[in-house]
């Protein structure tokens, strides 16, 4: 077989996917060892060495290689094994089933969220195999645990502290799967060179514990809770650019900055509906009032009440601005604290002036004539920034999408009915074994 054949790429791939859909790897409670031993079993029937790594027997990783002559740049792509979970009364098709309409899309839990992308960096490890590719550095395949929920330390928060030899100069995870037309006909692809970074902060109303029969309600914790909810609610974080957004920004309205930002953000959203939810948040922090404490006892009225929030910074940003940006939105005139409750999680960018981001370009310049490629930020966050913490690694997070529509990719990751078209198998397939090929080749 041409390593550059989609259509065998694609079928392969596409059976590699149904398997792997068919293996429950709801998190909590994980258990993806079958997820890395069907990986495994395949790549080393192609010739890619294979290592299965585990702190917890139930939950192991796959770490694959294919060595290279140690004069030039490593790579890894990167896939998680493990999907949030899903309940089938919800779908049209099992979700775990790895179903195959007459369409050409393939549904189930993970088939875009991600073992879609998981399963085509399999096959190009596996292709690029079978062809005797030698690149400069090595290319490293890991399969990882607990993306999902992160809390176990199983998946990549352990293996860069257990296994520094995954460790790359380069790599290709997650992060972007958007192929959007834009109003005025453009069309425009998203590659994300970074994220946000993840912080809960408590807020704790302060009042007299009283029985819920005496007067004086209004100077309770749980009533001066409320306006401070609604305080954060109504807030506006400062908004601002990163190189990164500038970048954004001047690729697709030209302009940015100063008293201009907030026309250009709106002239951003009048391009496309799901600039919104996607770019818009890039720009400021976002502080989200999600969980309430309070009394224990209907009769009581407690000495406090609080609400957790989930914070989203720039990256770049520390404890301290999120601090002040809520002590700008509560105010001091109502009885409160604030305490951080869970420290930074992500945050970490790469730069966009890599030999990968221009492997990036030149590919979708041949692929999809006219398309703007723009790098851009994640409102979430993935497991780039372990690698980018531990190892200093250029990590980006881009997936060809090419026949199945956003809509659906965006409703499916994480809810009901989640497919992929076969035919961005085959065309992902082949852009990682591209990618492979022109970073090896690099010296």
């Amino acid at each position: 077989m041409s390593i550059v054949d989609e259509r065998d790429l694609r079928d392969e791939a596409a059976g590699l996917l149904r398997d792997l859909l068919r293996i429950d790897t709801s998190n909590p409670p994980g258990r993806e060892t079958p997820a890395a031993v069907l990986l495994s079993e395949y790549l080393e029937a192609n010739g890619v060495a294979c290592e299965l790594v585990a702190r917890d027997p139930d939950r192991a990783n796959l770490i694959a290689r294919i060595p290279g002559t140690g004069d030039g740049p490593s790579l890894a792509l990167i896939g998680h094994t493990d999907v949030v979970p899903a309940n089938a009364e919800d779908w049209q098709h099992p979700p775990f089933s790895g179903h195959l309409d007459g369409d050409g899309f393939l549904w189930g839990r993970g088939a875009a969220d991600m073992k879609n992308e998981t399963a085509t960096r399999a096959v190009a490890m596996a292709a690029l195999a079978r062809s005797g590719f030698r690149p400069g550095g090595d290319v490293v395949f890991i399969a990882e645990a607990d993306e999902e929920d992160g809390t176990e330390r199983v998946g990549m928060t352990w293996l860069v502290h257990e296994r520094p030899d995954i460790g790359t100069d380069y790599a290709l995870n997650e992060g972007a799967a958007e192929r959007l037309v834009l109003a005025d006909g453009r069309t425009v692809i998203t590659v994300s060179v970074g994220e946000k970074s993840a912080l809960a902060a408590r807020v704790t109303a302060l009042g007299k514990a009283t029985a819920t029969t005496m007067p004086g309600v209004a100077d309770g914790s749980v009533p001066r809770l409320a306006p401070l909810i609604s305080r954060i609610a109504a807030h506006r974080p400062d908004r601002r650019v990163l190189p990164e957004t500038q970048q954004l920004l001047d690729a697709l309205v030209g302009r940015a900055g100063g008293g201009e930002l907030d026309a250009a953000i709106v002239e951003l959203e009048s391009l496309h509906p799901a600039f919104a939810e996607l770019l818009t948040p890039l720009f400021a922090t976002t502080i989200a009032p999600t969980r309430l404490q309070g009394s224990t006892a209907l009769n009581v009225m407690p000495a406090w009440a609080s609400v957790d929030c989930d914070c989203r910074l720039l990256p770049g940003d520390a404890e301290g601005d999120l601090l002040a940006e809520l002590a700008e939105a509560l105010g001091d005139d109502l009885p409160h604290e604030v305490e951080i409750i869970d420290g930074l999680t992500g945050g970490s960018i790469s730069p966009a002036d890599s030999p990968l981001f221009d492997f990036c370009r030149s590919f979708f310049a041949d692929n999809d004539p006219g398309a703007v490629v723009v790098p851009t930020i994640l409102n979430g966050y993935t497991d780039s920034h372990p690698m980018r913490e531990a190892f200093g690694t250029v990590a980006y997070g881009v997936w060809p999408v090419r026949r199945t529509p956003y809509e659906v990719v965006a409703a499916g990751v994480h809810g009901a009915d989640e497919r992929i078209h076969v035919d961005d198998l085959g065309c992902a397939a082949r852009f990682h074994i591209e990618a492979c090929r022109a970073i090896g080749a690099q010296r």
